[in-house]
């Protein structure tokens, strides 16, 4: 008996050191991919600084500012300026394609020219690391004076992918050793029957039941995914309150690492077609606030 407990403690300080490993291995990893990605990005906004320059100088200014790059999405950037400018669409295409040949990350990006006023597109192009794919409008003629921003949408390299693909090729890893690792410490027990009722919450004529990602209304079960069950947890737990977006983007995205103003709005708009079938039960906007789960009876 002595020998069998031995040799079980000898087995579950293997399992934690293995899990220990394979946490700190994954850790050093994305902390070098996160400073690569870092690097990345900040040397691909100084080169779209420098093409805002240039237009600037072919322009006949030489004195007012680019203003800071804005990253609109995940490989989409915007240069703007301080000043109106006008720009020739052959220099523009001539000045991105010599500067942005610098990043070996820019093999395929569109270029659109933007109005300031209204956001309408002036003047765009493709390019493509195969010139045969390259789409260039007329570019013989000069742009007017006006207020214009220079929107550049590059094509995913899939070297961020390969990156996500690699760490959650080690993830199941590590879930399966942990999973072994707990069974040998502690057998899982049966759930107190109790338990099952600790989440569930009760408004208008829905049951919620967060555990199992389900609402119950008229006795017609409907689903919920991870990120609805989440975001109507936390206005169910508070009905009649008006949450603030910036909370619920915190609580829900922040995580995430980025946090997106349209997600919010969809998965709030998935959450009221989902309720639609209570009519004591809606999530309404407070206009400048937040939104608010109204209901008649909480």
């Amino acid at each position: 008996m002595h020998l069998s407990q031995k040799l079980l403690s000898g087995k579950r300080k293997y399992l934690c050191g293995l899990i220990l490993l394979l946490f700190i291995s994954i850790v050093c990893v994305a902390f070098s991919m996160g400073r690569s990605n870092d690097f990345d990005i900040a040397r691909r906004e100084v080169l779209l600084r420098r093409i805002g320059h240039e237009l600037l100088l072919q322009s006949g200014d030489s004195t007012s500012r680019v203003l800071p790059i804005k990253k609109i999405a995940e490989n989409e950037y915007q240069i703007r300026f301080e000043k109106d400018l006008t720009f020739r669409p052959d220099s523009l295409m001539n000045t991105t394609r010599r500067l942005l040949a610098l990043d070996p990350l820019a093999s395929d990006y569109v270029v659109n020219v933007l109005n300031c006023s209204n956001s309408s597109v002036a003047y765009g192009y493709a390019i493509s690391k195969n010139t045969k794919n390259d789409i260039v409008t007329c570019i013989g003629r000069n742009q007017p004076r006006a207020c214009y921003m220079i929107d550049v949408k590059f094509k995913s390299t899939g070297i961020n992918t390969a990156k996500n693909g690699y760490l959650l090729g080690i993830l199941p890893l590590l879930a399966f050793v942990g999973f072994i690792f707990f069974r040998s410490v502690k057998p899982r027990k049966a759930l107190p029957e109790n338990r099952q009722h600790m989440n569930m919450i009760t408004f208008g004529s829905v049951l919620f039941d967060a555990e199992k990602r389900q609402l119950i209304i008229n006795e017609k079960t409907v689903d919920l995914t991870e990120t609805e069950t989440r975001l109507l947890l936390i206005f169910a737990l508070s009905p009649n309150e008006i949450i603030e977006r910036s909370r619920l983007q915190k609580e829900i995205w922040e995580d995430e690492g980025v946090i997106v103003g349209r997600s919010l709005d969809m998965f709030i708009s998935k959450l009221r077609k989902k309720l639609e079938s209570d009519p004591n039960s809606k999530i309404v906007v407070i206009r400048g606030k937040g939104y608010k789960l109204d209901t008649l009876h909480s």
